[in-house]
């Protein structure tokens, strides 16, 4: 197998075909000089898991767009997220964005997100057709992280435009000319939002996470105002981006199948599982990197210092040796094992637990107040031509 294999337009519409392939042709796949990659489930839970696999984000970004890419302000501004630190620099990261960004903060959104879900729905036409991507899907998550930062709900769109020109740069195809334009020009935006944001929270802090984050990180050791910045931009881009589009793919496997639908409209007891089973089945999230930091050995596969291997989670959520029929989407499946969707180990996602409760309310709402929502065009969806995040261009339905 090579990555041409995983970049044509079949691959894009439906990538469990070639996933399935990848897993029969061994652990770990050489595609090409020093880069591998594996659909294991238990391989990539172990490799997550293990310290040796870490981030080497500018050296990738240089191998894929030259050297002169240290330059472009969107590389630059991602490889200041916790996401791309190793330890020790990751864990002093990670730990005092912990202390703001914990499980009291997010159950106290429950009520906005209610609200913010109930407002998207009474404005939706009075019976269609309507983009459930447009209309719902993406604003929901988008005026959720809003709330969590206390940004005016009015710039929220010219932000989440800004985020999805930036989230591009993460996928594993180089952008085109244009493309990383558009990537550098949604870094800036958001960059100069949030610096002048913080300054603002300076003077007068309010009860949101960058507050309550300027206060837990103003001693020794804690954040600058640029990591500050950087990081706000990795909880906003990673807060709406992902769950937006999961709750795209949720809706339309949901959908394609009549009883699982009736099921969940009958009862929203349902509504976890579905959720979950979501995540196992069509994950927004499909690929993660890491590069061995020293010599790794996988069974008898050496795993040289400077090597990337492609885990493709995807795949590992499909793996017939984790699940009983893999390929069948249920919602009152028991064994869902760990959840590998949220990525594991030390870059176990943060945003986990407010990505699981967003979807769980929209679902329940969305279903509660359509009772006769037929989503249309199952069979010409317009999947995003992307590696890493996949998810639907539109999602029409009327009512």
């Amino acid at each position: 197998m090579n990555l041409a294999d995983f970049s044509s337009p079949a691959f894009f519409d439906n990538p469990y075909p070639i996933y399935e392939r990848l897993r029969q042709a061994g652990d770990l796949v050489p595609i090409g000089p020093s880069l591998m990659m594996t659909g294991r489930y238990d391989l990539i839970e172990a490799l997550l898991h293990d310290r040796r696999m870490g981030k080497a984000y500018m050296p990738s970004v240089i191998a894929r767009y030259g050297p002169l890419a240290v330059e472009q302000p969107v590389f630059r501004a991602i490889s200041r997220m916790f996401l791309m630190a190793n330890p020790p620099e990751h864990t002093r990261l990670r730990t005092l964005l912990m202390h703001s960004f914990n499980a009291r903060r997010i159950e106290d959104l429950s009520g906005d997100m209610h609200r913010q879900a109930a407002s998207l729905i009474d404005a939706m036409p009075a019976s269609g057709p309507v983009d459930l991507m447009a209309a719902y899907c993406t604003p929901l998550p988008l005026r959720i992280i809003c709330r969590l930062l206390d940004v005016p709900l009015a710039d929220g769109q010219v932000l989440g435009e800004s985020a999805a020109a930036l989230v591009r740069a993460f996928d594993l195809a180089p952008l085109d000319e244009a493309g990383l334009a558009d990537a550098n020009k949604g870094a800036v935006t958001l960059e100069s939002y949030f610096d002048r944001l913080l300054r603002a929270r300076r003077r007068q802090p309010g009860d949101d996470l960058l507050s309550a984050l300027i206060v837990a990180t103003s001693g020794e050791g804690g954040l600058s105002d640029e990591e500050i910045v950087a990081n706000m931009l990795l909880l906003f881009v990673a807060g709406h981006e992902t769950t937006s589009n999961m709750l795209g793919n949720a809706l339309i496997h949901l959908y394609r199948d009549p009883t699982q639908w009736q099921q969940l409209r009958s009862d929203p007891s349902l509504t976890q599982g579905a959720v979950v089973e979501a995540m196992r089945f069509d994950s927004s999230v499909q690929m993660v990197a890491r590069t061995a930091l020293s010599p790794v050995r996988v069974g008898d596969i050496a795993v040289e210092t400077g090597t990337t291997v492609f885990m493709l989670l995807g795949a590992a959520n499909r793996d017939p040796a984790k699940f009983d029929n893999p390929d069948r989407f249920d919602i009152r499946r028991e064994n869902h094992g760990r959840l590998i969707s949220f990525s594991a180990g030390i870059h176990h996602c943060l945003g986990a637990r407010l990505a699981t409760a967003t979807l769980q309310i929209a679902l329940d709402k969305l279903l509660s107040s359509f009772p006769n929502l037929t989503i249309t065009g199952l069979d010409d969806l317009r999947w995003h031509r992307r590696h890493s995040l996949r998810g639907v261009a539109s999602l029409m339905a009327h009512y």
